[in-house]
């Protein structure tokens, strides 16, 4: 595996293998690898023969300077799990690379994709910073194919549609969650939970697998399916921020369970904010 921290390194390491027409993945991180970012490396291994994995925290998705500062930072541990897994290329900018002086351009999804749940909780900000730096490491790289995960399922949205908007040539992957085995969904920030939080912090699964049961069970009322998983976080003291049951594609509340539902919840659990997301198929 090679790292390289500049998008001139990165251009010249790729280039003899774009060249040979050898196919290029790009799995975008921010760090603080676990199961979840390794699971990826793994798919973008089998499916390409070179793979990227960017290392990069990116301050213009935070809206929160304490979240930031708190995010896990280890660039060694990183790199180590990332060769294991078949990474090929580790690229690990500084924000100067990413952001040099002068820098004044960002790209912005309009509507729902971006205007409720994460975006309506966190403000338009993330989103455009998400956009932004998705956008340059595409253009930084030039993957034929970029792979992220299904718990990041409104951001996945985002930038797929930015990619069509763009014409920019890569296809987006989007694969599933990886889970705890008590079925916590994988998170960088599951390392700041600590005591009963980390017990509290299922409360989101909870809420998913009510979702599902009360579907499974016959109920096709949207408003009855989301307040079953609002009662399941209840004895676990998390109120959600949101639980949302909304058309996959387009991010629409549903009134009626009459196609494939995403059923969306985030939460704080002590001092960490939490997602989570499960896709229920239309109901036969």
């Amino acid at each position: 595996m090679r790292t390289v921290r500049t998008v001139a390194e990165l251009r010249a390491l790729l280039l003899p293998d774009r060249r040979a027409g050898r196919r290029i993945g790009l799995v975008p991180t921010m760090g603080a690898l676990h199961d979840g970012h390794l699971s990826l490396l793994r798919r973008a291994a089998a499916e390409t023969e070179v793979v990227v994995l960017s290392l990069f925290v990116n301050p213009t998705q935070f809206d929160e300077a304490s979240d930031l500062a708190a995010y896990p930072r280890d660039e060694a541990a990183d790199a180590a799990l990332a060769e294991q897994a078949g990474c090929t290329v580790l690229f690990a900018p500084s924000v100067h690379e990413v952001y040099p002086d002068g820098f004044c351009t960002t790209v912005t999804v309009d509507g729902p994709l971006t205007g409720t749940l994460e975006g309506a909780h966190r403000g338009a900000e993330h989103f455009q910073g998400v956009a932004t730096v998705v956008t340059k490491l595409l253009n930084m790289v030039g993957p034929d194919v970029a792979f992220f995960g299904q718990k990041d399922a409104q951001q996945a949205l985002v930038i797929r549609r930015l990619v069509r908007d763009l014409d920019i040539p890569a296809r987006i992957e989007v694969c599933p969650t990886v889970r705890e085995d008590d079925g916590l969904a994988r998170s960088s920030r599951n390392v700041r939970l600590h005591g009963e939080d980390r017990d509290r912090a299922l409360a989101l699964r909870a809420a998913l697998r009510a979702a599902e049961d009360a579907v499974a069970g016959g109920e096709r009322d949207a408003a009855a399916v989301r307040d079953a998983a609002r009662a399941a976080m209840t004895p676990f003291s998390v109120d959600p921020e949101y639980l949302a049951v909304v058309d996959p594609d387009t991010l629409v509340p549903r009134t009626a369970i009459d196609g494939d539902t995403l059923v969306a919840v985030a939460a704080r659990v002590g001092e960490v904010r939490l997602i989570d997301n499960t896709l229920i198929p239309s109901p036969r």
